[in-house]
């Protein structure tokens, strides 16, 4: 899994990236669009490369962003983004006492909040009664805050993260994404009430 905006910024990958950039714009501009959830239905490698590469974009324009590791079953962002995985998220709402900062990395205007020591029950990290209050203080910091979470069919964290956000983006993975996962995501994430942006399709011929 690569940055392709980084590698090869000229590819169609990379350009295809910064269409997503474009479309989610115009998205925002009558409902306003500061905190995101990337995830897949049941590939996380899939939500977390699409939001890394969004991300990226995002802060080549000059944006300020924040990237938040809330996989906090399988983080990858931290080896994506070339950073350790220290005290991050999990810290922030679990401890009275850690309050760790995003991490600048070597990407101008891109930060990331790493997922920090693994909890014993991701569910309930994700269910704490701080989470809202982070996610105000973390929209403060930046101008657009991107959070990567489990896959949305096989644990109920992505669905109670997206709750609470401006909006989800669903990433499916051509030959790999089961369609019953892919039905079962987009019925867990409106039982959630969470406001559907659409979808990206990987690996499509």
């Amino acid at each position: 899994m690569e940055l392709v905006t980084l590698s090869a910024p000229a590819s169609p990958a990379a350009e295809a990236y910064r269409t997503l950039r474009t479309n989610l714009h115009f998205a925002s501009l009558e409902r306003p669009l500061k905190t995101m959830v990337v995830a897949s239905p049941d590939i996380a490698e899939a939500g977390s490369q699409v939001l890394a590469n969004l991300a990226v974009t995002l802060a080549q324009t000059g944006k300020q962003v924040i990237v938040v590791d809330a996989d906090l079953r399988h983080p990858r962002l931290h080896s994506l983004l070339n950073v350790p995985n220290g005290p991050g998220f999990a810290e922030l709402l679990t401890s009275d006492v850690a309050r760790p900062a995003p991490l600048p990395t070597a990407i101008p205007n891109l930060r990331v909040l790493t997922s920090g020591t693994t909890p014993a029950i991701p569910s309930d990290v994700i269910s704490s009664t701080r989470m809202s209050a982070l996610i105000q203080e973390l929209a403060g910091m930046a101008d657009m805050v991107l959070f990567n979470t489990p896959p949305v069919a096989l644990s109920s964290d992505a669905a109670i993260l997206a709750s609470q956000v401006d909006g989800v983006l669903l990433v499916i993975s051509a030959g790999r994404t089961h369609r019953e996962h892919a039905q079962q995501a987009k019925d867990v994430l409106a039982r959630a009430k969470a406001n559907i942006l659409g979808a990206v399709m990987l690996n499509a011929s």
